[in-house]
């Protein structure tokens, strides 16, 4: 059974940072696609940023530059750095898993910033 556990979320004011955690259990964690997502109420769930199992990384445009993915085999975790954070980065951060179709999510953690 694969679990993924996310934490660091947190109210936040605008402009600071915060360092999202995703520790990945059951699974073979550096063969597999990682991925943050976010959803604000209201609105669809949309990717944020991923990495590879070779640690190839993508960005939405609303945060590059701003945003860091980053990944740590040994300890079965993933990262997601946020800095400059705006409150339209206000939303829940899902962790996303993704091996040979093999698709696991996070429950999710809230991020507020306030303006």
């Amino acid at each position: 059974q694969v679990e993924l556990v996310e934490s660091g979320g947190g109210l936040v004011q605008a402009g600071g940072s915060l360092r999202l955690s995703c520790a990945a259990s059951g699974t073979i964690f550096s063969s597999n696609f990682m991925a943050w997502f976010r959803q604000a109420p209201g609105k669809q769930r949309d990717l944020v940023a991923s990495i590879s199992s070779s640690g190839n990384t993508y960005y939405a445009n609303s945060v590059k530059g701003r945003f860091t993915i980053s990944r740590d085999n040994a300890k079965n975790t993933v990262y997601l750095q946020m800095n400059i954070l705006k409150p339209e980065d206000t939303a829940v951060y899902y962790c996303y898993s993704d091996r040979s179709g093999l698709r696991y999510w996070g429950q999710g953690t809230q991020v507020t910033v306030s303006s």
